[in-house]
């Protein structure tokens, strides 16, 4: 038993989430990752994002399972330190602007000549060339700009971007699914690569249908609330207490949801009786059920709904999100004991492979926590040379931050 991404290395010098996400998930596979981290360190350590106990819960969340150095890539000595950790390690990652890995004098051709193998991983905002390549990338500019702001949120209402980060998680997630392929096809080829991700294509991408329908019919949609453009009732529910919501696509679930309202007569009206014609009549049906399905509570719904074996679900806050069954059934939370923050619990990576031995979950690392400790076991660098190189500001120890 063994992760299946046991002996490959990560040199990450990616920051925030976008340059981070990816690392944390094949670290979860069992990857070391070692970030490459400045002495002013990660921009997500801001202790003013998501403060807990004193401590970035975002960079909590982004690093768990991975270790720290801190080198300065802005002298001779720490260039040649991070280049020898090149030869020893399988993926570079960055989330720099473009032409900042030039600059340095790391791009791919300098790793490439180093290490033939090295699989080079570079996130951008819009590309490395073009008209928008030093454009701003935050992730509320990237919703936005992708169109996703503009199909989120209540119709005749401002746009409202996703709950979560969504541009920034995309970058990680699509970054994740490419260092993995690169590393398959290497196994084949013996040969790293050099891959672009920019982020905006990657929400183009998550568009989809909705992309589909645009780029083929000229279909511009509007944003749909709860609701769902091709479905009807697909939605929330004001309840007596709360919301709940239902989806009803076949017409024998439509069918057995009169049932369970106890409004058999809407399932025989012509104006209802295909998804085509709620869709047709969307405004007229939704008022018609916000006023039957407001009389009663939300367990009283989700009853009703199950028995008649209709799509039902409540519309949690995390409180109740993290305490449905499966949550706990399917160990859905990691936590670590983090030397600042203390108890750190999070959402836990959802593929479970036979191949594993259980969630990897070390805490996030402290500044420049183990320099020492890769300088020496991995490059086999000497104590008096770890302290020469100190000297120069080449490297930091954690310790004198």
């Amino acid at each position: 038993m063994s992760y299946p991404l046991n002996n490959i290395r990560i040199l990450e010098l990616g920051q925030i989430i976008a340059g981070t996400y990816g690392g944390q998930i094949l670290s979860d596979m069992g990857a070391e990752v070692i970030k490459i981290e400045s002495p002013e360190g990660d921009l997500g350590r801001n202790p003013s994002v998501a403060p807990l106990n004193g401590v970035s819960g975002l960079f909590l969340t982004f690093n768990r399972n991975k270790k720290s150095i801190v080198i300065n890539l802005k002298t001779d000595e720490g260039l040649k330190i991070f280049l020898e950790l090149v030869k020893h390690s399988d993926v570079v990652v960055d989330n720099f602007r473009p032409g900042v890995m030039k600059r340095l004098g790391i791009d791919y051709p300098v790793l490439n000549k180093i290490n033939p193998k090295i699989i080079h991983c570079s996130i951008t905002g819009f590309g490395v060339t073009g008209e928008y390549q030093d454009y701003p990338a935050l992730d509320v500019i990237i919703q936005a700009i992708s169109g996703h702001m503009a199909i989120t949120g209540e119709p005749n209402r401002p746009p409202v971007r996703t709950g979560v980060p969504l541009a920034d998680l995309s970058g990680g997630l699509f970054s994740c699914q490419g260092i993995l392929a690169a590393l398959f096809e290497r196994e084949r080829t013996g040969k790293g690569q050099h891959m672009d991700l920019a982020i905006f294509d990657a929400m183009l991408s998550l568009l989809t249908y909705m992309g589909t329908m645009w780029l083929s019919n000229g279909e511009l949609p509007n944003p749909p609330g709860s609701g769902h453009e091709y479905s009807v009732p697909w939605q929330a529910f004001k309840t007596k207490d709360t919301y709940v919501v239902v989806a009803t696509r076949e017409e024998k679930i439509w069918k057995r949801f009169c049932e369970a309202i106890a409004k058999p007569e809407l399932a025989l009206d012509d104006r209802f009786s295909s998804n085509s014609s709620r869709v047709k009549h969307r405004d007229l049906l939704v008022p018609i059920l916000e006023v039957v399905i407001k009389d009663n509570t939300t367990t009283y719904w989700l009853k009703k709904f199950h028995e008649c074996q209709v799509p039902a679900g409540p519309v949690n806050h995390l409180d109740g999100a993290f305490s449905e069954p499966p949550a706990i059934e399917n160990n859905t939370i990691v936590e670590y004991l983090h030397p600042d923050a203390g108890i750190v619990k999070m959402p836990a990576y959802p593929v479970k492979m036979d191949s594993r031995e259980g969630h990897i979950s070390t805490p996030a690392p402290l500044l420049g926590e183990h320099t020492d400790e890769i300088l020496k076991k991995l490059l086999g660098y000497s104590v008096s040379k770890i302290a020469e190189l100190k000297s120069f500001g080449a490297v930091i120890d954690y310790k004198e931050k």
